[in-house]
C-alpha cells in the first residue's frame, strides 16, 4: 500500500512537524517513506506544505503532481491543492481556516474543527496532532504506538513531558472523524 499525502497551511501551524512525525513513524515501523517540505521565506505566517509518502514498497520519486490525501488548514492551501487531489481521494480540512468549503463530489471530504478542539484542550500547540489523529483514523498508515515512538525520537528531551498531551490530542482528533 502506498499513500501520497500533501499537508498544507500557514507557517506556525505545525505543518512541517506533522509531516516529519508521520514520516518518522513510518520509518520506525519499517515502511518506505519520503518527507519533502516546502515553505516561503517567512516560515512563521507564510505558506508551508509538506509532501509525505508512506509505502510498503520502494518509492521511486518524492515529487508528486497529484495526491491521495490532502490535509489543508487554510483557504490558500485549499485553492492550490484541491485540483491536485486525485478523484476518489480524501480531503481533511480544518473549518477554522476555510472561507469557501470544497465543492468536489468525486472525493471523500472530512471537515474537522481541530482549532476549536485545541482551544478546548487549552493548548494551541497540539492543533497539528489533532489533525494528525484525524488522518490516522481515516488512513491508519502508521500505528499510534509508532507515532508515540516517533515523538520521543523527534522532540527535544525537554519537551518529552508534553508527549502524553500530544497523544491525547491524537485521540481527540480520531474522535472528530465521523
Amino acid at each position: 500500500m502506498k499513500t501520497e499525502i500533501i499537508i498544507a497551511g500557514f507557517g506556525g501551524q505545525g505543518v512541517l512537524s506533522m509531516g516529519k512525525i508521520l514520516a518518522y513513524s513510518g520509518l520506525l515501523e519499517g515502511k518506505e517513506v519520503t518527507w519533502m517540505p516546502a515553505y516561503g521565506p517567512e516560515q512563521r505566517g507564510g505558506t508551508a506544505n509538506v509532501t509525505v509518502i508512506v509505502s510498503d514498497e520502494r518509492i521511486s520519486s518524492p515529487i508528486l503532481s497529484t495526491y491521495d490525501v490532502a490535509i489543508v488548514l487554510n483557504q490558500p492551501s485549499l485553492d492550490k491543492f484541491m485540483p491536485k487531489l486525485k478523484p476518489s481521494g480524501t480531503l481533511i480540512y480544518d473549518g477554522f481556516g476555510i472561507v469557501n468549503p470544497p465543492q468536489r463530489n468525486d472525493i471523500t471530504t472530512y471537515r474537522i474543527d481541530a482549532m476549536d478542539k485545541a482551544a478546548e484542550l487549552k493548548n494551541a500547540k497540539v492543533f497539528n496532532m489533532i489533525v494528525l489523529g484525524a488522518l490516522l483514523k481515516v488512513y491508519p498508515i502508521v500505528s499510534t504506538e509508532g507515532l508515540q515512538k516517533a515523538l520521543y525520537k523527534t522532540l527535544p528531551e525537554r519537551h518529552h513531558k508534553l508527549i502524553p498531551l500530544n497523544m491525547q490530542a491524537v485521540e481527540e482528533g480520531m474522535k472528530l472523524i465521523e
